[in-house]
């Protein structure tokens, strides 16, 4: 008789979707740190996922963590170079740490993709608000 073919188990990044998922719960909660959890969890399930990396990048901004923050938006970029909460975030982070030259080149390039979120960003980079819209 031959021996039974072992059952496949779902892949690991088959969970990184759930996973992300579950981090973007949490930080509407405002857990922030089980949100940094969930979005890292994510990540070590699949690196290819630009959702995980800014919702990390913004659970970090939220603790105050800005330079893991930046290299967690900077992740983001790369794998969606016109992502646009990714890039609010990052000019957010910019404002934070006072680095308005920064902020103001991140609004050039968010302005061509969402106006909404450009707005929100200019005004924090005036001195208007001091976070985003969302989360």
């Amino acid at each position: 008789m031959p021996e039974p073919k072992p059952t496949s188990s779902p892949s690991l990044a088959d969970g990184a979707p759930r996973l992300t998922n579950e981090g973007l719960a949490l930080s509407n909660a405002g857990d922030w740190s089980g949100a940094e959890n969930k979005f890292r969890a994510a990540i070590r399930a699949d690196r290819q996922i630009p959702e995980a990396w800014n919702g990390l990048g913004h659970a970090l901004k939220r603790q105050q963590r800005y330079d893991a923050a930046l290299v967690a938006y900077d992740e983001a970029l790369k794998l969606r170079p016109d992502y646009p909460q990714a890039l609010e975030y990052l000019g957010e982070t910019y404002v934070e740490l006072g680095r308005l030259d920064d902020a103001r080149d991140v609004l050039a390039r968010l302005e061509k993709l969402d106006r909404p979120m450009a707005e929100r960003l200019a005004k924090s980079i005036a001195g208007e608000t001091s976070q985003t819209a969302s989360w």
